[in-house]
C-alpha cells in the first residue's frame, strides 16, 4: 500500500487516543483539504491569464448553468456558491464594471433586479470553464480514471448523509 502525507498524521491521532472512526473521518477531512487545495491552485493559475479571480469565475460558471437568458437573482448567487450577500455584491460589482454581467429589471418583483450575462462575458466564461476542465486534467494526470470515479461516488455518498448540515 502507498502512503500520503496524512498517513503520517495517523501514528500521532492513534497515539492520542482517538478512535478509529475519528481518525477515518480525520483523514477524511485532511485529504479533501489538500485535493481542494490542488485544484483551486491549477485552477487560479489558468484564471489568473484571463484576469479572473476564483470568485469572478464562479459567478460566471453559475450564470452559464443557468442557460439562455443566463441570469439569476443576486440572492440566488449567493445561496448556489454559499457567498454572503456582500461578497456576491463586491463580485457583481467587478464583473459589472468590467462589461461582463449587467443588472436588468424584474418586471415580475420590482424589489429585485435580475444579474445576467453579456456576450462578452457568456464568451469570457465559457473561456474560464475550458481553462478549469484543463486544471483539472493536469491536477488528475496519472490518476486511473476508475480511481476518480470511485473517489467521487463515495463522496456522494458522505455528502448526501452530511450535506444539509449546518455547523456555526
Amino acid at each position: 500500500m502507498k502512503h500520503d502525507e496524512v498517513d503520517a498524521m495517523v501514528p500521532r491521532w492513534q497515539d492520542s487516543g482517538l478512535s478509529s472512526s475519528l481518525i477515518a473521518g480525520l483523514e477524511l477531512s485532511k485529504r479533501m483539504s489538500r485535493l481542494n487545495m490542488l485544484f483551486e491552485s491549477a485552477i487560479k493559475a489558468e484564471l489568473a491569464d484571463l484576469g479572473l479571480t476564483y470568485a469572478e469565475f464562479d459567478v460566471l460558471a453559475a450564470l452559464t448553468r443557468t442557460g439562455p437568458p443566463h441570469r439569476l437573482k443576486p440572492s440566488e448567487l449567493s445561496k448556489s456558491l454559499y457567498l454572503t450577500s456582500g461578497g456576491t455584491s463586491n463580485v457583481l460589482q467587478r464583473l459589472t464594471s468590467s462589461g461582463y454581467v449587467e443588472r436588468a429589471a424584474n418586471t415580475g418583483d420590482a424589489r429585485s433586479r435580475w444579474v445576467q450575462l453579456t456576450p462578452e462575458g457568456l464568451r469570457l466564461a465559457n473561456t474560464a470553464l475550458e481553462a478549469s476542465g484543463k486544471a483539472h486534467e493536469e491536477v488528475l494526470a496519472g490518476v486511473p480514471e476508475e480511481a476518480v470515479r470511485q473517489a467521487a461516488d463515495a463522496l456522494r455518498e458522505v455528502l448526501l448523509a452530511v450535506g444539509r448540515r449546518r455547523f456555526r
